[in-house]
């Protein structure tokens, strides 16, 4: 494989092709915030707006600017979004709601925890790119009420009865992997350490199963045991892929080698689990035990599962020389930039069936936004960068 190639590709694309695409499309300018719901030219097709991808495009462009250039349109659209998600995104008390009307009306309560992730996400990063402290206060706010909720993040919306089958989910640990690391400049070093610790204990000492050599599972039990239900069988590969780059992350950070090893290797096999053997590609659920998934949509082809799985192979070939991430790479980078680019308008198809067509045209809608591309183009882009710098190419 040619990587200085790969590095130009994957930054042309971010640059030219997918930040410009939501930078004119997604902008409400009537009322402010973002639409989401974008056809496969960038026409808008609902106007309702979901927290949780109106904080990911405040985080995205906040953090383009912090980190790639200073351009004035990348700080406005991300101030306007902020701006919007202060005023209508919370109940006053920075319960962040599930959704809203175009105008800022709440539709859906606030039970998602990852509104309250990706708000603390957006507001730590917009604090960075303006100075605003205000916008700072919002995110070491948020950021204590989900510590406040780990137990449990629905809090009164959840629909489960207690005390029969309770179970913890994978998700929020994972998440707070890479929100530690983001809100860094705004939490006590303490608070910082204990959370790391914590995080990197759930993740690869209790969701990463030895009796399942390595394999990461979504839902444990209470106390850390296999559940044989619909839940506690649900293998997400995807998931945990995306997870092994964030601990890839914290093993740089803490200068903790080992750690780097373990995801590199939980990486590996969660991809040979997760590899259609078929088809190609990488299944979206699967069970555990190999029986049939709850879920209905549990062999498609979805963008980010792809797309995270490219930024972990990347990394755990840089932080370790590992050749078979590499072999992978090339292998999962042909798949992804075969069936989820759109050759002829900007931005990336989501869904594919099982045999890799197209099943969704939109490039935007309720839980696809201005994220995943983005952020996995750029993480590549970087990765690729530092690659090339060290072989000298």
């Amino acid at each position: 494989m040619d990587l200085k190639k790969l590095e130009k590709q994957y930054k042309s694309e971010l640059l030219d092709n997918v930040l410009p695409f939501w930078l004119a499309n997604s902008q409400d300018k009537e009322f402010g915030g973002y639409f989401s719901c974008l056809d496969r030219d960038g026409s808008v097709f609902d106007t309702d707006k979901f927290i949780w991808l109106q904080g990911r495009e405040v985080w995205m462009f906040s953090s383009m600017y912090n980190n790639v250039e200073k351009r004035q349109e990348w700080l406005d659209c991300a101030i306007q979004g902020g701006e919007f998600l202060k005023k209508y995104g919370h109940d006053g008390n920075y319960n962040w709601y599930f959704s809203l009307d175009s105008k800022g009306s709440p539709l859906v309560e606030p039970y998602n925890i990852f509104s309250y992730t990706f708000a603390t996400m957006a507001f730590g990063q917009l604090n960075k790119a303006t100075g605003n402290e205000e916008y700072a206060e919002i995110a070491r706010k948020t950021f204590n009420i989900i510590l406040s909720k780990l137990d449990n993040p629905k809090g009164k919306w959840n629909k489960m009865y207690p005390g029969t089958r309770d179970l913890k989910n994978f998700a929020l640990p994972m998440i707070l992997c890479n929100l530690g690391l983001e809100v860094e400049h705004l939490i006590s070093e303490d608070c910082l350490a204990k959370l790391m610790d914590t995080c990197i204990h759930e993740v690869m000492d209790v969701f990463c199963r030895p009796e399942l050599d390595g394999l990461i599972v979504e839902n444990v039990t209470t106390d850390g045991q296999l559940s044989d239900t619909f839940d506690g069988r649900l293998m997400n590969p995807g998931h945990a892929i995306e997870a092994m780059w964030f601990i890839m992350d914290l093993g740089k950070r803490l200068k903790r080698p080992h750690l780097i090893e373990k995801a590199v290797k939980n990486t590996l096999k969660m991809l040979d689990y997760g590899w259609d053997k078929e088809y190609g590609g990488i299944f979206y659920y699967m069970d555990r035990l190999g029986r049939p998934p709850q879920q209905l949509e549990w062999d498609q082809k979805l963008w980010w599962v792809h797309i995270e799985t490219l930024i972990s192979l990347l990394k755990g070939y840089s932080l370790t020389g590992s050749k078979e991430c590499l072999e992978w790479f090339e292998k999962v980078h042909e798949y992804t930039w075969t069936h989820f680019k759109d050759h002829e308008y900007p931005e990336w198809y989501g869904y594919l069936n099982r045999r890799g067509e197209v099943l969704l045209s939109l490039k935007g809608g309720k839980w696809k936004g201005c994220f995943h591309v983005p952020r996995g183009l750029y993480q590549c882009w970087k990765v690729l960068e530092e690659i090339n710098g060290k072989t000298g190419i």
